[in-house]
């Protein structure tokens, strides 16, 4: 057994966002394996062959990478954004620890990228300046109730809040009743951005109140990365421009102090 996996991220979106390593990973590998619009982004070299998947079928798609990889081609698993944050590097370690045990000797590596979080806050400022957490909204592989509980947990303890895959054609109502939630916790003038496709050529950043976020929950989709500022995050106000969203580094009170504690 001679081949090899590594697992890239592509980042968010054009190529000068690729790391030299995540690039170097894809040049070396003889396949390529991914969600068809991912591997729609690598231009394949000649003696590359791509192998295209649907979403949804990632458990799928990491056993087709290492029975590849077993049989000693050297492949490369693409993701979006960092294969690590919701993407497919747990994908390939649930394949692997469920599959055939002479899969452990093969040599596996994770290149990360930039993810939707760190795209989006880089356009709006520093958001993410102080604590802060992602949660996905997706309840196809965990119940609602415990997406809830967790983010009721993060949203009175104070944290920023990066929420990923917020909404989609078979799941248009879990951002609603999130920032429902936030809206009976946090101020009502809380920030709110709506990141959609960062780092692509239709790419749009929206900063709202968390009052407008709830009104505007229906516009977002599966592109749309959206960030709930903390007690502490600041707007700067600029002249003809969006303002810059940061959260300061300290905080000077509890999150008990902080919440507005609404039910």
């Amino acid at each position: 057994m001679s081949g090899s996996l590594t697992i890239v991220g592509l980042g968010p979106g054009e190529a000068h966002w690729l790391t030299p390593a995540a690039l170097a990973a894809l040049a070396a590998a003889s396949d390529l394996v991914g969600y068809g619009p991912y591997l729609d982004r690598i231009q394949a070299r000649d003696g590359q062959t791509k192998h295209a998947s649907d979403n949804r079928v990632e458990i799928d798609r990491a056993g087709h990478a290492l029975r590849l990889a077993a049989a000693g081609r050297t492949v490369a698993v693409v993701s979006g954004g960092d294969p690590g944050v919701f993407a497919m590097a747990a994908a390939v370690f649930e394949a692997l620890e469920a599959g055939d045990p002479a899969w452990l000797a093969l040599p596996i590596t994770v290149e990360p990228g930039i993810t939707a979080m760190l795209a989006s806050a880089a356009k709006a400022g520093a958001p993410l300046g102080g604590d802060f957490c992602a949660i996905s909204l997706s309840d196809n592989l965990k119940p609602w109730e415990v997406v809830t509980a967790r983010l009721e947990a993060v949203l009175r303890a104070d944290f920023v809040i990066c929420l990923y895959n917020p909404i989609s054609k078979a799941r248009p109502w879990q951002l609603g009743e999130a920032l429902a939630l936030a809206a009976r916790i946090r101020s009502p003038e809380t920030p709110v951005i709506f990141a959609r496709a960062i780092g692509r050529a239709d790419e749009a950043l929206r900063i709202l109140t968390l009052t407008e976020a709830v009104a505007a929950a229906a516009s977002a989709d599966m592109a749309t990365l959206v960030t709930i500022g903390a007690s502490g995050t600041k707007l700067i106000a600029r002249p003809d421009a969006a303002p810059y969203v940061y959260t300061p580094r300290s905080v000077t009170k509890s999150p008990c102090a902080t919440s507005q504690g609404r039910t």
